[in-house]
């Protein structure tokens, strides 16, 4: 009983997960892909300098932060260019 209602479950999410991803328009998603990537690097960065002892774990999780509410106005912005493109 429990592996149906896990696997009907997941087909749920994974339904839900693809329908949202075709939401994205062409200029949503270049933004979501590079903000993912700028995102990325940053908390590559921050870590590495974490590691290295030269900044603290608060401050490479600030930057970390940044870095993503950067990427999510990156991509709100692509958001509102295909709106306004429709």
């Amino acid at each position: 009983m429990k592996f149906s209602y896990k696997t009907a479950m997941f087909a749920s999410v994974a339904a839900l997960g693809l329908s949202l991803a075709a939401c994205d328009g062409p200029r949503e998603e270049a933004a979501e892909e590079q903000g993912d990537a700028m995102a990325e690097q940053v908390e590559n960065t921050a870590e590495a300098m974490e590691d290295a002892g030269t900044i603290s774990d608060d401050k490479a999780d600030a930057m970390e932060d940044a870095a993503e509410n950067k990427a999510d106005a990156m991509e709100e912005q692509g958001e509102a260019a295909d709106e306004a493109a429709q």
